[in-house]
């Protein structure tokens, strides 16, 4: 890739002269003002300087790093055994898509640099082009951590991708080859499928106020309005009557039988009195994870179905819970039980290095992302290339 800067009067001026040097395939990343050098230039106007870029058609040709490595078959095959062919097939159409806007960003950023750096240009190429992608792969850090990805894991991420890079290369494949290193990380979204036998028996739990209740409501809307399925709701969340009557509205709306149940033995009558039912939905009470004697109950709760059907058990968190409370709170449940994870409230963070955050600390599959209180709307499965985009500094979509 060339990216050369080019000045002139106006920026029309310096465009047109770049298109002339390199042609009509130049894309403008950076314009900015620069004064004249010279005696008696501070009376004369400031010149426009544009930086562009052109792909080389040698670059183009080039395969990236990781089809170097190995066959495009080989390689396919052995991202089956990490997260299932199509979704290999998904993350590397993907980024092949979405690593421009990044790159645009990514570089725009980079060759805004002090005006002493740029005295480098007069080093030799080799190391120029280290000193390069050098800044770029701490570009690409500060960027995870200002999207408060944890410094054990963007450190953990850089040292990777470094031992992958080698000098010259271009930044769009070291972005790329980070790109799909994350993607990978995440792995393949968790999504609930019904019983082979019977229903299934779904338990949310989490802290209280990260919108369980809510998120259940539009899952069940999900399974009985789109899907077609046959869904119970129960609540075994007692302590708050509002959490309990805003369930009952929810059910009574999507025409869904609804139970409150007190003890662990009638989660078991429940599965008896819906064995025709898809799916069996279980709220329960949110609660403090260092208060000891709720464990203890709803470790009960969430083991009561064993045995007894097949059982998924989902640990709702809030994106906009600090990290170091969410590790208390996955300890916690992780002593209880295994389980998957939903985050909710994405649309009241700008930040999402908490979902690879407590994917990485706790090891768990990623389900559902919500954000918003609309029912049945404002939730979707969880996405790890439009999260990984993000987190790399693309734009919002």
């Amino acid at each position: 890739m060339i990216i050369k800067k080019f000045q002139g009067k106006s920026e029309y001026e310096a465009v047109e002269t770049a298109k002339k040097e390199l042609g009509n395939n130049v894309v403008i990343m950076n314009v900015r003002s620069v004064k004249r050098k010279g005696l008696f230039s501070f009376l004369k106007p400031q010149l426009t300087e544009v930086t562009v870029a052109l792909e080389e058609e040698s670059e183009q040709r080039i395969p990236t790093p990781v089809k170097k490595e190995e066959p495009k078959q080989e390689m396919k095959r052995s991202l089956v055994d990490a997260i299932a062919s199509e979704e290999a097939v998904r993350a590397e159409n993907s980024a092949i898509e979405e690593k421009l806007d990044n790159l645009h960003i990514l570089l725009e950023q980079q060759l805004q640099k002090p005006e002493e750096e740029k005295e480098r240009e007069k080093e030799p190429a080799e190391n120029k082009e280290e000193g390069e992608l050098e800044r770029f792969m701490k570009l690409l850090y500060n960027t995870m951590l200002e999207n408060e990805v944890n410094e054990k894991y963007a450190n953990q991420i850089i040292d990777e991708m470094e031992k992958m890079n080698k000098p010259g290369m271009p930044f769009d494949y070291a972005l790329a080859n980070v790109y799909q290193k994350m993607i990978l990380k995440f792995g393949k979204p968790s999504e609930i499928t019904p019983a082979q036998k019977g229903p299934k028996i779904l338990f949310f739990v989490g802290p209280t106020g990260v919108g369980k209740t809510t998120t259940i409501a539009k899952i069940t809307s999900k399974f009985s309005v789109d899907e077609g399925k046959k869904v119970a709701l129960l609540t075994a969340d007692t302590y708050r009557i509002a959490a309990a009557e805003q369930l009952r509205t929810y059910a009574n709306i999507l025409e869904v039988p609804f139970r409150v149940i007190y003890t662990t033995e009638e989660v078991g009558q429940a599965l008896v009195d819906f064995k025709d039912y898809d799916y069996v939905l279980v709220d329960t009470a949110g609660h403090s994870h260092h208060n000891e004697a709720q464990k203890e109950t709803m470790k009960d709760f969430v083991h009561s179905a064993d045995g007894l059907a097949e059982k998924e058990v989902f640990l709702v968190l809030s994106a906009t819970t600090k990290y170091s409370d969410l590790i208390s709170i996955v300890d916690a449940y992780s002593a209880m039980t295994d389980y998957k994870l939903i985050f909710t409230k994405l649309d009241e963070t700008d930040t999402l290095g908490n979902l690879l955050n407590i994917k990485l600390y706790a090891g768990a599959d990623l389900s559902y992302v919500t954000y918003g209180q609309n029912v049945p709307d404002d939730i979707e499965n969880f996405n790890p290339q439009k999260t990984v985009k993000q987190l790399l500094g693309g734009r919002k979509n």
